[in-house]
């Protein structure tokens, strides 16, 4: 991975670097990464959210994330929350990954003027 666009969980400029990267890049990344457009339709799906998930990028991308691949997570403390101008927060999650909650760390990124909002997604 190229140092310039290495990007960090917790990075402040996250969303403006994660735009940058190749797909490889992407995946190389040590969180989960679920780019959407504007509407909630995945764009790309990283290899690290496709492992800790057991959801294949071909099953995901193309799809709506809060309504068909995550609706665990379409309420008010993430998907909802999407609705506003701008977001950056970071969030203690529990997924219902097959019926066995999983506790998640989740970032939630749009920034403004963007075509892409964000899910990382740090598995605990």
């Amino acid at each position: 991975m190229n140092t310039l666009t290495t990007v960090q969980f917790d990075a402040p400029d996250a969303a403006e670097r994660l735009l940058r990267l190749s797909a490889d890049e992407l995946d190389g990344l040590d969180f989960g990464v679920v780019e959407m457009d504007q509407l909630g339709q995945v764009l790309r799906y990283n290899a690290t959210e496709s492992r800790y998930s057991g959801l294949p990028a071909e099953r995901v991308v193309g799809r709506h994330f809060f309504r068909d691949v995550a609706p665990c997570s379409n309420n008010r403390h993430v998907a909802h929350r999407y609705a506003l101008a701008t977001l950056d927060d970071t969030i203690a999650y529990t997924f219902a990954l097959r019926m066995k909650p999983v506790p998640v760390t989740l970032r939630l990124l749009k920034p403004a003027d963007s075509p892409c909002m964000y899910l990382l997604v740090r598995w605990t």
